[in-house]
This record gives C-alpha cells, sequence and structure tokens, in this order.
C-alpha cells in the first residue's frame, strides 16, 4: 500500500477514528484503537515495530496502512545552563530548531513553526535566513515527542511557539498542533501552559481568541511606536502597532508583550513611557528579553543595569513587568542562529512573495 496515512499529522479524535476502522477491517478487538493511540503520543514509540504490546502480524498490518515518521536529530547543544538546543532534519532536507529550558520542576519548550521566516525582523537570526516552507502537524508536534523520544526522555511542562516562523502564518498547520499538545491523548499539556508568540497576524489573533481553551498570546512588540516599529519589523506596515494593540483589547486572555532590549534603539526612557500606556490600555504583561548576542544582527545589547531602569519606569506607571534570564549564552541559543551556522541563509523573502502563507 503506497499512500499510507500519517497518523501524527492528524488530532486525536481524528487518528482514533482512522485506527478504529483499521481495526474493524483486520478483525481485531476494539481495545487495540486505545493501545494504539496511546502510543502516538502518551507514551510514544518509535515505529510501529516498537509497540510490543500487539502481535508482529498486526505491528507490520499497521506499518502498511499507517506511517509515524520521525525528525532526525542533526545536532544537539548542552549549555552550562541545562539549556539543551536541537536542530531537527525533516524529509526534504530542510531544518528546524527546538530548545528545552529548564527551570526548577518546569521544563518549557521553545518549538519552531516554519522553516525559517519571511517577516525580516532587524534582529533575528532566522528572518535573516529566509523563508522556506510552512511546517506540517507532525513536524511542529513532532518537535515535542521527540523529546519523549529521547535515550533519557525530558518531561516538557510548558510550550512556547517563540522558534523560528511566525505561527500565526502558518494557522492551518498550528491550530490542530495545538489540540494535539493540549489533549490528554495527545501530549496533555496544559493550555495555560502553552503560548502562542506573534509579531501581530490580526486574523490569526481572532482566530486563536475563538477557540475554548484558555492558550496564551505573546505579542512581539519591541517597538512603542509605528516609525520604530516599521524600521525594526517591516510587517508592521501591514498590520500597524494600533490596530495590534486593539486586537490585544478585545483577546478575552491575558496577554504578554515580549520586547527585545536595543542598545540605544528602544531602550530609552521615552520608549518605557511610551510602551507603558500601550501596556496599560491592554492590562498587558511585559517580558523585557535582553538580546542574544549570537542572533544580534549587527545589533548591541543593552546593559543589565539599563534594563533594570526601563523595567523600574515601566513598574513606576503600573506596568507588571519582568526581565527575561538570558539562558544558552554559550551555545549557538539565539533563535535560529544554529540552523544558519550548520546549513547557511536564503534569500529572504518577503511574506507576500510566496504562496505558502496560511492565516487564518
Amino acid at each position: 500500500m503506497t499512500d499510507r496515512i500519517n497518523l501524527l499529522n492528524l488530532t486525536p479524535v481524528d487518528a482514533e477514528a482512522q485506527l478504529a476502522s483499521a481495526m474493524a477491517e483486520l478483525g481485531e478487538p476494539g481495545y487495540r484503537v486505545g493501545q494504539v493511540l496511546r502510543r502516538l503520543w502518551v507514551n510514544p514509540a518509535a515505529s510501529f515495530e516498537g509497540m510490543t504490546e500487539l502481535s508482529t502480524p498486526l505491528r507490520a498490518a499497521l506499518a502498511e496502512r499507517f506511517e509515524l515518521p520521525r525528525l532526525v536529530l542533526l545536532t544537539e547543544q548542552l549549555s552550562t545552563d541545562g539549556t539543551r538546543k536541537f536542530l531537527f532534519r525533516l524529509s526534504d532536507g530542510e531544518a528546524v530548531e527546538a530548545v528545552a529550558i529548564p527551570e526548577g520542576s518546569r521544563v518549557t519548550l521553545c518549538i519552531s513553526s516554519q522553516a525559517g521566516c519571511a517577516l525580516r525582523c532587524a534582529f533575528c537570526a532566522t528572518g535573516a535566513m529566509g523563508f522556506s516552507r510552512n511546517l506540517d502537524v507532525f513536524e511542529i508536534a513532532g518537535q515535542a515527542r521527540e523529546m519523549r523520544l529521547l535515550e533519557q526522555p525530558i518531561d516538557v511542562t510548558n510550550i512556547v511557539f517563540m522558534g523560528m516562523g511566525e505561527p500565526l502564518m502558518n494557522w492551518k498547520a498550528v491550530s490542530p498542533t495545538l489540540t494535539i499538545l493540549n489533549d490528554p491523548r495527545g501530549l496533555g499539556i496544559g493550555a495555560r501552559h502553552i503560548t502562542v508568540s506573534t509579531v501581530g497576524i490580526l486574523p490569526g489573533i481572532v482566530a486563536l481568541g475563538e477557540r475554548p481553551e484558555q492558550f496564551r498570546l505573546a505579542i512581539s512588540i519591541h517597538a512603542p511606536s509605528d516609525e520604530l516599529r516599521r524600521e525594526l519589523m517591516p510587517i508592521n506596515t501591514k498590520y500597524p502597532l494600533r490596530d495590534v494593540i486593539e486586537a490585544a483589547k478585545v483577546f478575552d486572555r491575558r496577554v504578554t508583550f515580549e520586547y527585545v532590549m536595543l542598545g540605544g534603539v528602544n531602550d530609552q526612557p521615552e520608549h518605557a513611557r511610551q510602551l507603558a500606556v500601550l501596556a496599560r490600555e491592554c492590562r498587558a504583561f511585559v517580558n523585557l528579553i535582553p538580546l542574544h548576542p549570537g542572533g544580534s544582527q549587527g545589533f548591541s545589547p543593552t546593559s543589565a543595569t539599563e534594563i533594570a531602569r526601563f523595567a523600574r519606569l515601566l513598574r513606576d506607571r503600573g506596568v507588571e513587568v519582568a526581565i527575561r534570564k538570558s539562558r544558552g549564552m554559550d551555545i549557538a541559543a539565539a533563535c535560529g542562529q544554529l540552523r544558519v551556522e550548520r546549513l547557511g541563509r536564503r534569500t529572504p523573502r518577503a511574506a507576500d512573495q510566496h504562496g505558502d502563507v496560511q492565516v487564518a
């Protein structure tokens, strides 16, 4: 049978339906469906051959009908602070990154939704490499699945879509991925522990807000005015800051503003005052991010002292703020950096110059 069904591209309810049909056709008892379903995500098997609770003939029959594609681990880097970065090769030779960040009892996995990125934010290593394609469902959720398949599995407690790519420009795949990550028959991660980060793709923000689960939204602001934001983030021309703020105001769950600190560019007292106005307007939490020098694209990091001063100015204006701890400073942990080092750059393309963008 040539056209095998990729079970990892399906939500658990759809995978269950496919398996139920196959088991009935094969004359197998119904409980076999649950056995296989569990081995997709909850306690994943590397292949059907690894499902030793099934008979050898059944494993062979399932392998004829279905596939469970893996992501190939090209490179792994371990930081002295415990951060682990993974570079996975996809079946067409593309590569994507995931980063596991331990913090106390939590492990946050930062996952990618696209190979490269079309948005060309001035300070981002991923944007500098250019856009290749959207990832499929199994390639996004598979980054978390692979953590459970490691020789020493990583118990991921939190997921952030803050890796390579703009997730809300791949909503067709990201939406079912969210279901897999959250569903108890999938990876079973609580919705409040899953954050989707966007530069402000308005149709996607609306679509995320319409989902019943309490998924979190983070918006990459990075500049408190349209003029500066256009310089740093070309997408601001299509989705201006004012429209993004209005979308954040109607999003019915708490919003985080992500703000990378660029020395002498967006870190002055006036910027803090402007940012405070925007944050208060939609009751946003502000996350100040020290620039990772490895992916800085010619920008200089704001000093720790200046970041602390900027944070105080926000707090003095009634804004909740945190300073993200820099992680993986001794490895290529800036988003996209490891892939660029391994595979080089591509000619960047604007968001409207390819046909593979799938907004909601």
